[in-house]
Formats: C-alpha cells, structure tokens, sequence
C-alpha cells in the first residue's frame, strides 16, 4: 500500500486523523464527509494514494469497481431509494483533495444539472 504522508485522506486512512469510518476492506474506506450537502454524504477513498479518478481507472479498474460496490452497500444500508456518485477530477471540476474520492450523496432530492 503507497501513502503520501501529506495527504489529508491518506492521514484518514492510517488513523493519524479522525474521521467517522462507516467501512473498510483491503482496498476501500468509506467516512462520512465533514460540510455534507445531502443528508447521506459519505467520501469513499482508495487505500492507495492516487491523484485522482482518471489515474485510478489507469492504475486499477478493479478498485474503481470497488469504490462502486461500496457506495451501492452504503446506500442500500441507509435506505437510499435514490442517489447520486460524482468523482471530481482536478481543481477545475471542484477537487481540493487530491486523492481520488467518490462522493455518494442522497436522502433527498438532488436537482440537475448539478451545478
């Protein structure tokens, strides 16, 4: 496992900071996002330092799939009849973690486009 040990996410991933865990496994850790702009907003990371999306896909389509697992495990586990997964990649697109991260975000309705 490679961790850049400036990282905010990577801190997350070793304990070093707090953070409300809601799942683990090998490759995967899912927390609850601290400003949520849904009722469910939870923040699920590779345990893998990478930049961004895009990077992950190319280092492993199999954790991306993974992420995805999760998020649809988490929402089935909170009851979410609907919700949405969104990756920002880079500064542009809103990223300010530059650790790939998919944000699940539900339990209430979510307008389009988002923004």
């Amino acid at each position: 496992m490679q961790l850049d040990t400036n990282c905010l996410f990577c801190k997350i991933i070793t304990g070093e900071i707090p953070a409300q865990i809601i799942f683990r496994s090998e490759n995967v850790v899912a927390f609850n996002d601290i400003d949520p702009q849904a009722p469910t907003h939870v923040l699920i990371i590779p345990t893998v330092h990478v930049e961004n999306a895009g990077a992950l896909a190319r280092l492993s389509p199999t954790i991306i799939a993974q992420l995805f697992t999760a998020a649809s495990d988490i929402a089935e586990a909170n009851s979410l009849t609907g919700y949405r997964t969104v990756f920002n990649t880079g500064a542009e697109a809103g990223q300010s973690v530059f650790h790939a991260h998919l944000h699940l975000l539900g339990g209430r309705g979510l307008a389009w486009p988002p923004g």
